[in-house]
């Protein structure tokens, strides 16, 4: 079975980097962050193409303004450019900018050949249907390309609110753009059947789940693909916080139908992405 995984960084020196951020260094220690070993780009393909992935989608992240970690849209761009046919890059994001995010995103795929865009709310310390965002949100329209939104417990990230990214806000955003393409990261835990509802009631929200599927509740993602949602749930490690290896296997451990699984672990991400 071929596999996409929506939500990859390969494990570089630059990318590890993010381990002795600002915003989470205290959670990088917690998991022993540290530990976990650098690679040459060249060799990571190498695992990614042994185990299955077709595609890995890398994400950009930019939160300049409130914890000085700007990250590289180019240096995405330079991974997706040295394969092209492994990676996909979606352009980082600091709504505060205003519309140097905007000219930032228009560079990102025009120029860059990024293919969708990433945004990080609970880390703007700003709501995800703040005014703020909005711009971006007519943007992606514009571009017609997809946007992930990190959602998740933020879990040791200092100053960092939850309600940030709630479903319930995320709702907002997809009634007020219908065109645009909405993906939200780490399954908006804890708010697992927020999650399960807003993505059964409006055709442009999917979800990954990533480094929640065995948490409290989390076999609720799995019978929502089963039933009301097989269309919405797509596979994503997390990588490097989350060895992709790992978290593959672990998916096999999953009760998803043949049928959902194929749609989970490949059909839906494809769909999203036109690679169909």
């Amino acid at each position: 079975m071929k596999i996409i995984d929506f939500r990859f960084r390969p494990n570089t020196p630059d990318v590890m980097a993010i381990g002795e951020s600002k915003m989470f260094k205290a959670l990088c220690d917690s998991i022993g962050f540290s530990n976990t070993k650098t690679q040459a780009l060249e060799e990571i393909v190498e695992e990614l193409n042994e185990n299955g992935v077709d595609k890995s989608v890398i994400l950009g992240r930019d939160a300049e303004t409130t914890y000085q970690w700007k990250g590289s849209n180019d240096g995405v761009a330079n991974m997706v450019h040295q394969f092209p046919d492994k990676f996909i890059g979606f352009a980082g994001l600091d709504p505060h900018k205003g519309m140097a995010a905007i000219r930032e995103l228009n560079r990102s795929v025009q120029e860059l050949g990024l293919k969708g865009a990433s945004i990080d709310p609970y880390l703007a310390k700003i709501y995800v249907n703040d005014a703020k965002y909005y711009p971006i949100y007519a943007k992606c329209c514009e571009l017609d390309i997809p946007i992930v939104i990190t959602t998740g417990p933020a879990s040791l990230v200092p100053d960092a609110v939850i309600d940030h990214v709630a479903p319930r806000y995320i709702d907002f955003v997809a009634r007020d753009f219908p065109e645009l393409t909405i993906i939200v990261s780490h399954g908006a835990y804890p708010w697992v059947n927020e999650m399960i509802t807003v993505a059964q009631r409006n055709n442009n929200v999917y979800f990954d789940m990533s480094e929640y599927e065995f948490f409290p509740m989390s076999e609720f993602y799995v019978q929502g693909a089963n039933t009301i949602i097989s269309d919405k749930l797509l596979f994503a490690s997390a990588h490097p916080f989350i060895n992709f290896k790992d978290a593959i296997k672990s998916y096999e451990k999953l009760p998803f139908t043949a049928e959902v699984r194929e749609k989970v672990m490949y059909k839906n991400a494809a769909r999203i992405l036109k690679l169909t």
